[in-house]
């Protein structure tokens, strides 16, 4: 009959303890999304008025609750000379987040960690326009390099 007790009390603290460690790790994570919801001001998006793909992002940011403003342009070279995004690291649109830019159709995952992690650099880029990635057609059929930038330079931000 000990036994049993004791098995009976070691089962019912072991539900207790993972239920407490399961709610503060729930509430922890909630705290996190709640923080980056709160972070999600208005955004800003350089485009042309006739591109597709950018409108799809515009409507990927708006899904992930971002307020966004949508600025048509003829040309974006303003843009990114303002912004000292090289040539090469360069997309179909830009888009202004707070202190940061984001060039290109870079993923969710990307633009999380960046609000999240606050890094001191200028912005994240994707450049091209990579299949499957937010606002263009297909499947992902590849790594996407995101890469971020500093005073024009670059490095690898993430792969996803």
């Amino acid at each position: 009959m000990t036994f049993k007790k004791t098995t009976s009390k070691f089962i019912i603290l072991t539900v207790i303890l993972f239920s407490v460690f399961f709610i503060f790790n729930f509430a922890a994570d909630k705290k996190d999304a709640l923080a980056n919801i709160n972070n999600k001001q208005i955004v800003e998006v350089f485009k042309t008025p006739s591109c597709g793909c950018c409108y799809g992002y515009v409507l990927f940011l708006e899904k992930e609750k971002f307020k966004v403003k949508q600025t048509d342009m003829r040309s974006l070279h303003t843009i990114k000379q303002k912004y000292n995004i090289p040539v090469e690291m360069q997309s179909c649109h830009t888009t202004i987040m707070g202190k940061y830019f984001i060039e290109g159709h870079v993923p969710f995952e990307a633009v999380n960690k960046l609000l999240k992690e606050q890094p001191d650099i200028d912005g994240i880029a994707l450049p091209g326009m990579p299949i499957g990635t937010p606002g263009m057609p297909g499947d992902k059929d590849e790594p996407y390099v995101i890469y971020q930038l500093k005073d024009g330079e670059s490095s690898v931000f993430m792969t996803i």
